[in-house]
């Protein structure tokens, strides 16, 4: 049975029709301790933080000095403390990178809990209907990255809305001794397990970009279509001026793109327009719509929706990605 029909019923993906359980136990959890973390944070990365109240979150861009990516990741804003959601091969870069100037923030401590924690995806449309057979509706978080603790049934569970990915849905973490009991209890809900290697389809579909795929310092996040993450207008932070400078002066070399591939591709690639490289390619799979594949294309080949492209033998159409966002200027 191939991957994609071990997690469909009827011939549609159950992320699309159902409710579909994801353990994402594997990525980073950080956890960042005192009020002033939160103004560290804000400075250290590309989202203006300090907007956000206790109970909301965001996904930001961690960077390099030149504005180059370390990663993606979402921080989830509390009364004392911050949750910061980080990619799994990114969890002890960052630790490293925040770690080197937290000694001199009075009042803050950065810990990784990622192995004394876990952390699930609940996808699809059917989610938040299986959520309201184990929690009360009123304690459901329904605006994007809105998060807060809640028991289902009776064990101790952060919930959040979002996915990270294209599909609705939320993500919950909690205790490490209580993985087994949250997972029987929404799999008797109705949802259904996936296995780990569903979230590669699922976001080459939905276009989020990886990291040591799309996220490295080789590319900033303008490039990456990370537009929303960003704030060019929240006051210094490592990194602002080399972005902002690419905005003012419409210097953004090279941008994501995805690509509706007739065949398979391996990312490394070249992508050629009429025999000329135009980009590379990043990551490509099967999905359930075909084979995708993202990649960068230099923007000064006027990258568009629909231009055909040949990567390796496989022919193919650049498309805008649901995850995506970009400046007014690309």
């Amino acid at each position: 049975m191939s991957l994609l029909a071990a997690v469909s019923t009827e011939g549609q993906p159950v992320a699309q029709t159902g409710s579909l359980l994801l353990d994402r136990s594997g990525w980073g959890r950080l956890r960042m301790k005192g009020s002033p973390g939160l103004d560290y944070l804000h400075n250290q990365s590309t989202q203006n933080l300090k907007a956000l109240q206790p109970g909301q979150g965001a996904d930001t861009v961690f960077v390099t000095p030149t504005a180059g990516i370390l990663d993606l990741a979402t921080v989830y804003v509390g009364e004392e403390d911050c949750w910061i959601w980080t990619s799994p091969q990114r969890r002890s870069l960052l630790m490293q990178s925040l770690g080197r100037m937290l000694p001199l923030v009075r009042g803050a401590q950065l810990k990784d809990e990622t192995d004394q924690t876990f952390g699930f995806g609940l996808l699809g449309p059917q989610s938040q209907a299986l959520l309201e057979q184990v929690v009360s509706s009123e304690e459901i978080p329904t605006r994007l990255n809105e998060h807060c603790a809640v028991e289902i049934q009776g064990i101790p569970v952060h919930l959040a809305c979002g996915t990270g990915l294209a599909q609705p849905g939320f993500t919950l973490w909690g205790t490490i001794d209580q993985k087994v009991a949250l997972e029987e209890c929404l799999l008797q809900a109705g949802a259904k397990l996936a296995p780990p290697e569903l979230w590669e389809v699922l976001r080459l579909e939905a276009g989020r970009p990886a990291a040591d795929r799309e996220l490295t310092s080789d590319y900033n996040p303008l490039e990456a279509g990370l537009w929303r993450a960003v704030s060019l207008d929240k006051g210094c932070y490592v990194g602002q001026e080399v972005l902002a400078k690419q905005v003012t002066y419409r210097r953004i070399r090279q941008t994501l793109w995805g690509i509706r591939l007739q065949g398979e591709a391996q990312p490394g690639t070249e992508i050629l327009r009429q025999g000329e490289k135009i980009g590379l390619l990043t990551s490509a799979g099967l999905t359930s719509q075909g084979y995708l594949g993202l990649g960068y294309v230099r923007t000064k080949f006027n990258p568009a929706e629909g231009l055909e492209v040949e990567v390796g033998s496989a022919p193919g159409v650049l498309t805008r990605m649901p995850f995506s966002s970009f400046p007014p200027i690309v």
